[in-house]
């Protein structure tokens, strides 16, 4: 459950302010857009996403669940038959706030909110995709080339090639006296 805005409600109490935005949802999903405020706007994109979501499930309690805020039986017949096939292939961003100028008589700054019904491109899935997949890589190589290569001077270490003639023998057998004990 979302946590509750701050501020004033729209029309002043909760019931109010749900009878209100379940009258918007009923009306964007007859008419597919609808002209009020930007507040109004705004509160109804959560809801309508939300409703949008149930109808591309399609089950009775989906149904069921939807029914509870837009009453009207024709419209969720026609959310659920034609709005929810035209979402499928998309996974959120249902709709869509556009700003227009302010209203005439009170100044009211004004919005069209729309359900976006285009098809999702197949390029732009595939340019997701891609743009993932570079990403996921440059993190892979990040480190290796990001390392700090020094260029520090090589300094001259004595070689050993020949073996130092004290150190024992290892083919002389295990049972024969050393040198040094033999005195």
């Amino acid at each position: 459950m979302p946590t509750p805005t701050k501020g004033p409600r729209l029309g002043g109490g909760p019931a109010h302010e749900r009878l209100i935005l379940a009258n918007l949802a009923t009306q964007l999903f007859e008419h597919k857009r609808i002209t009020t405020t930007e507040a109004k706007a705004k509160r109804l994109r959560p809801l309508a996403e939300r409703l949008v979501t149930f109808a591309k499930r399609g089950d009775l309690h989906a149904r069921r669940r939807v029914m509870t805020v837009v009453k009207d039986k024709g419209v969720v017949h026609v959310l659920f038959t034609e709005i929810a096939p035209a979402m499928a292939e998309r996974n959120g961003g249902y709709t869509r706030i556009t700003k227009i100028g302010p209203r005439k008589g009170d100044n009211a700054p004004m919005a069209v909110i729309e359900l976006v019904l285009e098809p999702v491109s197949p390029k732009q899935a595939v340019v997701k995709e891609a743009t993932k997949a570079t990403a996921k890589a440059a993190k892979k190589d990040a480190p290796v080339e990001d390392a700090p290569v020094e260029d520090a001077p090589v300094e001259d270490a004595p070689v050993e090639d020949a073996p130092v003639e004290d150190a024992p023998v290892e083919d002389a057998p295990a049972d024969a006296p050393k040198d040094d004990e033999k005195a």
